[in-house]
């Protein structure tokens, strides 16, 4: 059984999200524990290797694991990466925490981890993990529903960083290999020798990104714009993706995407943006300032031309309010963001009105290049005081209906010659 990713209860659980077979006068229940990497200490299985387990033993955990060689290294790995050997079933492990199974069972389910019965596969670091958590919710700091939401964050951000650092380090670091290692058998000294450097870099990381959205948000006018806040959201979409699935090889395919998305990133970054998410062929960023956006916005369609590897793109802007929950955004900005996206011309970025008003407002753009042509005429003829150095224009664009959103007039947004 997998967590279910909508937030939902998994197959087999209440309506409630309560764990099936409550045990009884202390009896344990079928309990989750976890799915893919063991952040907190569980397995990847699901108690059906033979282990005979029955919340017994010596505690090592070496007895459910048969005698394949990869098997008995997959739990040398899990013991090196988690620094403790399995101790304890969920029931145990929550008994332990002073935690309530169904409580237990909600917290595993949030960071992502499978159903795994009454196997004995958790450690200290799983008991400590549930006290924190539980210890968060009884001291008033969160309620049982935020720490359940942060449960969730940390498991969906942490599980596809832990995969994709396991796929590019194994493909990177051990293939060729002179020493005639397979590439399982070369994969505990790797992980042995990166993990410390890691998980120092990972804490690095995610201070700087905290400190980062804590002055974001303190700087809000008041507290109702630091959950629904102005903002720029920009979406970038390669033209002509499906064509080219169809077309390319998949490794070639993969590079492709990986190469967009990184070169996204990196501008997005490096121009104050931030990267919301990327989805294989298109990236979303958002940014607290229009002429942030707008340049970021201009940069990608400029970078990604003068790439004979890369297809055309096309870009839309939108400005305004804009919801945001855990690390994403949400609302009829983003709608319409996305929308505009779609209907943009190859290589050109669109925006919305209101992204062409804060522009004006701003003095990124003019308000009128009637007036600003007027004024630069003066302004050579020596009657009137030169326009302020505009960085961006505005062209306006046909208007059009847009489904779910009403009538829309995009404007073309280009670099100020």
């Amino acid at each position: 059984m997998t967590a279910d990713e909508s937030g939902g209860a998994p197959r087999g659980a209440g309506a409630e999200g309560e764990a099936v077979g409550e045990a009884p006068a202390g009896e344990p229940a079928g309990d989750p524990a976890r799915s893919d990497g063991a952040p907190e200490g569980a397995t990847g299985g699901s108690g059906e290797s033979g282990s005979g387990e029955s919340g017994e033993g010596d505690g090592g955990g070496y007895d459910d694991v048969t005698e394949n060689g990869e098997n008995n290294i997959a739990v040398k790995l899990e013991q090196l990466i988690l620094g403790a050997e399995r101790r304890y079933t969920p029931f145990q492990a929550a008994r332990s925490a002073g935690v309530s199974m169904d409580l237990a069972a909600r917290f595993w389910r949030a960071m992502g981890f499978a159903d795994i019965g009454q196997v004995k596969a958790l450690t200290e670091a799983d008991v400590l993990a549930l006290r924190r958590l539980a210890g968060l919710v009884e001291a008033g700091l969160l309620s049982e529903a935020m720490a359940v939401q942060v449960a969730r964050s940390t498991g969906q951000t942490t599980a596809r960083l832990a995969d994709w650092q396991i796929d590019s380090f194994l493909e990177g670091l051990t293939e060729p290999q002179d020493s005639g290692l397979t590439r399982t058998e070369i994969t505990y000294p790797l992980v042995e020798l990166l993990l410390p450097e890691l998980e120092e870099f990972l804490v690095y990381v995610w201070r700087r990104q905290l400190a980062a959205a804590t002055g974001r948000v303190v700087q809000a006018q008041d507290d109702a714009e630091m959950v629904n806040r102005r903002l720029a959201v920009g979406f970038a979409d390669l033209v002509g993706f499906t064509r080219l699935t169809r077309r390319l090889e998949e490794e070639e395919l993969g590079e492709l995407v990986e190469a967009f998305e990184t070169t996204a990133a990196d501008l997005v970054a490096a121009h104050g943006g931030r990267l919301i998410k990327t989805l294989g062929d298109e990236v979303l960023f958002a940014a607290d300032d229009a002429g942030i956006a707008a340049e970021i916005g201009l940069r990608l369609i400029e970078t990604m031309g003068h790439d004979e590897t890369m297809p055309e793109l096309r870009v839309g802007i939108a400005f305004g309010t804009v919801t945001t929950r855990m690390g994403d955004v949400f609302g009829t900005t983003v709608n319409l963001a996305s929308r505009l996206t779609s209907i943009a011309p190859k290589d050109t970025v669109l925006v919305d009105e209101a992204f062409a008003e804060e522009l004006g407002r701003t003095g990124d753009a003019p308000v009128s290049e009637a007036d600003a042509a007027a004024a630069e005429k003066a302004a050579q003829e020596g009657t009137g005081s030169p326009p302020p150095p505009y960085r961006f224009a505005l062209q306006p664009m046909w208007q059009r209906p847009v489904r779910g959103l009403g009538v829309v007039e995009p404007w073309m947004l280009t670099r100020r010659g």
